[in-house]
């Protein structure tokens, strides 16, 4: 169905149009690379990584209180977000991604479960991967050829009790593959992974979000921590 490179069906194609015409005309702050980690990994394909957009309106920080009422269905993922210096198009590597990386901050995706289980591939991916915002920490710069991303373990807590810690190791791609899969892929529909673009990469933890509560991630002491509570 598809390769590592991003080759995809006809369903898959046209689910991805789909997404850029709902997307239209809106502001967007950056990306997520989907299919990356865990038991989603390749769950449409070997390989195939495809995308979706963060709205710039739904782009909040760390500490920020959301309300249950505006969603029907909401879940959290712990994931890194990486902010992009320098505009990535065309056929980019690993190596173009390492030195136009600007920073990395602890994240949160928000993401709001809008389909049903019978839902096509092609209807997830027209319906954003679920996708509704972010919310990002400080941001950090580190040493991009030499820090150890894969050694990361990541613990997601609930009112204060840790529920899920994940080790980086064989859970989840590399970032920086990653973000040029995103980049390739977005190249095919004549777009760029814009200077200033805000790309997360994929979930360590998550959880399903019922009632309300305090979530935060830690990335450890290095990447440091992201908080949101739900009210």
């Amino acid at each position: 169905m598809a390769s590592a490179r991003g080759a995809v069906s006809a369903d898959l194609d046209e689910g991805l149009r789909r997404q850029l015409a709902l997307l239209g005309e809106r502001s967007i702050a950056g990306w997520k690379v989907g299919l990356t980690s865990g038991q989603s990994r390749d769950a449409m394909g070997p390989g195939f990584r495809p995308f979706g957009y963060v709205l710039r309106e739904r782009v909040h920080r760390s500490g920020a209180v959301l309300s249950l009422g505006d969603f029907g269905r909401v879940g959290v993922e712990n994931e890194l977000c990486f902010r992009i210096g320098a505009t990535l198009r065309g056929e980019v590597g690993r190596s173009d991604v390492v030195a136009a990386v600007d920073a990395v901050m602890p994240a949160f995706e928000i993401n709001e479960p809008r389909l049903g289980a019978d839902a096509s591939q092609a209807d997830r991916l027209a319906d954003n991967l679920s996708q509704w915002g972010v919310v990002v920490g400080e941001a950090q710069r580190l040493d991009w050829r030499n820090f150890d991303f894969s050694a990361l373990e990541v613990a997601l807590a609930k009112d204060g009790a840790v529920v899920e810690t994940v080790a980086a190791q064989g859970h989840i791609d590399d970032h920086f593959e990653s973000i040029a899969a995103l980049a390739r892929q977005l190249h095919r529909f004549d777009r760029a992974l814009e200077a200033g673009s805000l790309v997360i990469t994929g979930a360590f933890a998550r959880q399903a979000v019922a009632a309300a509560a305090r979530w935060e991630g830690d990335f450890g002491p290095v990447v440091g921590k992201v908080r949101v509570e739900f009210a």
